[in-house]
């Protein structure tokens, strides 16, 4: 299917049963996936596939995002990291749906990505968003998080990435062929979903 605009692609996510909270669905039409493409890839920047960002890296499917993003259930008022932040899409819908008494930070490995994922969120201004740079690990050690989404493929679940969860946290991340949704119950008790059928870039640490 070929969509012309944010609008045409958001009804077909709609249509598809992907899209289905509204806070989600207002944030996927106030953020236009067209500010986060690269120049040379404009005329497709509404089609639901993945597209390349540069340096091995892509903007991911929109089904997908928005697959994750109903998983993840931010909420207004989350502390929210948004690992491997790349072309900052995800970043600034995050931004949107908690809001102003939450806050949302984007990490990226790939210091290229850092500059283009920051100036495209500065399009929106969000006072309540930022992306920066991380060399090793994954995350932000001795932060926590409300919400943790994880945009690239990891070979095996990094474990560590557990302790930068708040108990009654989620965290959404790729490993393998599936994503997979933890949801801390308490500081020990941790409930797992498998969601298998997807593909990844390769998270890079």
């Amino acid at each position: 299917m070929v969509f012309s605009n944010q609008k045409q692609l958001v009804q077909h996510l709609i249509i598809s049963w992907v899209l289905k909270t509204p806070e989600i669905i207002v944030a996927f039409r106030q953020i236009d996936r067209a500010d986060f493409v690269p120049e040379s890839h404009q005329n497709v920047a509404y089609e639901d596939y993945p597209l390349p960002i540069g340096f091995g890296q892509t903007i991911s499917q929109p089904t997908t995002v928005a697959f994750m993003m109903e998983i993840l259930d931010p909420r207004p008022g989350n502390i929210v990291l948004d690992i491997g932040s790349g072309s900052g899409w995800t970043t600034a819908m995050l931004a949107f749906i908690i809001g102003n008494t939450g806050y949302v930070t984007g990490v990226e490995i790939l210091p290229e990505l850092v500059v283009f994922g920051q100036k495209n969120l500065a399009k929106y201004s969000f006072v309540n968003a930022s992306i920066l740079s991380t060399r090793k690990g994954l995350g932000i050690p001795g932060n926590t998080f409300d919400r943790i989404l994880v945009s690239a493929g990891a070979e095996s679940f990094p474990k560590e990435i557990l302790n930068q969860l708040n108990p009654s946290g989620k965290l959404v991340i790729p490993v393998g062929n599936s994503i997979f949704l933890y949801e801390k119950d308490s500081e020990w008790a941790i409930r797992t979903r498998e969601f298998p059928g997807f593909v990844f870039v390769p998270l890079k640490t």
